[in-house]
């Protein structure tokens, strides 16, 4: 796959929006989960899915464990 993919990425604890740059310019949300716990969810698009892949290394790299990913191609048409 090497067009732009739109991601959406839940790892478990707190991520400091600072590491955006580190992770594909990704948004990052900190929430809680239903048991209280600090959640961190990913979002926006990445170029392709090494980018993907390179940034689930680096959450690895981190010791964050991964909730769960869902990506969908992203296109650059505009909606009718």
């Amino acid at each position: 796959m090497n067009t732009p993919v739109k991601c959406q990425i839940s790892i478990q604890g707190y991520l400091d929006y600072r590491w955006s740059k580190d992770l594909g310019d990704l948004t990052i949300v900190n929430e809680f989960n239903r048991h209280c716990r600090p959640t961190t969810l990913l979002l926006g698009r990445l170029v392709d899915q090494a980018a993907l892949l390179g940034v689930l290394n680096r959450l690895y790299g981190l010791g964050l464990p991964l909730l769960w990913v869902q990506c969908l191609a992203s296109t650059n048409k505009k909606p009718d």
